[in-house]
């Protein structure tokens, strides 16, 4: 259980922009209280205090949403103070945020800069890529602001990464959109196939990710980062990273790439805690740190078998050739109907056909 990972939810599922394809919106919407609004300061305390005493060497602080950055920064001045109050083992700490970057003025940029924060921001390739999905309150593109707070980023030396959602237009795009983020210096990728909403037959969405078009993508992609890699510009990309590490026999840090679920705290704003980011439902709520501990929180966990039903691998898994480079994936794409009862996964043959193309290649490196 250690080191011990959480996942907060400062501002639940509220938020400044209207993403077209947004997964936690979608999430909300599939539970009796869609939003539970902003965490109080309080309930922040009794996170920080219960994770500190639980936790054994590191403790790693996330922050989602919706958008994180609504509930202000000085809840991030309170999470720093804390930290310091109650980190009586001498932990090591990390914080990290994921934003849309809408809200980041300097004094954010120096905050984020002087607490070590790694921030995730959200943009979705190039202005006319980004801004026909990732929009603002007023239907707005968010380009231009994006890149503005990069700026900040750049200025006041924050260590961020790109997060792209790989949708049917960055899929179809992502030769022009790896160009510009070269350009702008954009050394440090992660992408990340977008979801449909639950319960409904995927691929029927402008937005959306097929297995035809991510196989496509993870093909092109490969092509412009294996050339720069083996020309001696580093390109950080996640995925890849990990299979090159599962290759050399790493166990892979990624999310999904591990072939079973993990433990995951994900922590609503009212102090719930769910098991994973995907599945923030009624019915998988674990506990609440308000009322509860860790070793209670753990204890409920196991009741709820939510990591042994992700072990469940199809026949024609166990007797691919890509088995132990695959792993199965993301359980979010096994679980059609979000009920447990896991199939093969939705992008199988996007994998098939890239590990076919690429694994020279990979072996290579």
């Amino acid at each position: 259980m250690y080191p011990l990972n959480l996942l907060i939810k400062p501002a639940s599922g509220y938020c400044n922009f209207k993403c077209k394809y947004c997964f936690y919106e979608d999430v909300a919407h599939n539970r009796e209280v869609q939003s539970y609004g902003f965490m109080s300061t309080k309930t922040l305390e009794q996170i920080v205090k219960k994770a500190l005493k639980f936790a054994k060497d590191e403790c790693t602080f996330t922050f989602q949403g919706g958008e994180p950055t609504l509930v202000g920064l000085d809840f991030y001045k309170d999470l720093i103070k804390f930290q310091k109050k109650y980190n009586k083992k001498g932990l090591k700490i990390h914080n990290t945020i994921q934003t849309n970057g809408y809200l980041i003025d300097k004094e954010w940029a120096k905050f984020l800069h002087n607490n070590n924060f790694l921030v995730g921001i959200s943009l979705d390739g190039t202005k006319e890529i980004n801004d026909i999905n990732r929009i603002d309150a007023n239907k707005e593109g968010t380009y231009d602001k994006i890149l503005e707070t990069i700026e900040l980023f750049n200025k006041y030396k924050v260590e961020y990464n790109i997060l792209t959602v790989v949708t049917s237009y960055v899929a179809t795009n992502i030769k022009s959109i790896y160009e510009f983020y070269k350009e702008k210096n954009f050394s440090y990728q992660q992408y990340i196939p977008c979801l449909d909403p639950i319960g409904e037959i995927r691929g029927n969405h402008e937005y959306s990710l097929t297995p035809k078009l991510y196989g496509k993508f993870l093909k092109d992609l490969f092509d412009l980062w294996y050339e720069d890699m083996t020309n001696g510009r580093f390109v950080y990309n996640r995925y890849f990273e990990n299979i090159v590490g599962i290759i050399k026999g790493f166990r892979p840090e990624a999310c999904g790439m591990i072939g079973h679920c993990t433990l995951q705290n994900v922590i609503e704003a009212d102090g719930s805690v769910y098991p994973c980011d995907f599945y923030v439902l009624d019915d998988q709520k674990i506990g609440n740190l308000i009322e509860m501990d860790f070793e209670d929180i753990e204890r409920k966990r196991s009741e709820s078998k939510f990591i042994e039903t992700s072990l469940k691998v199809e026949d024609c898994c166990m007797e691919c050739k890509w088995k132990n480079l695959c792993r199965g994936g993301c359980r979010r794409d096994r679980d059609e109907n979000m009920d447990g009862n896991l199939s093969v996964n939705y992008f199988c043959e996007s994998y098939k056909e890239f590990f076919e193309y690429a694994i020279d290649r990979l072996v290579k490196l």
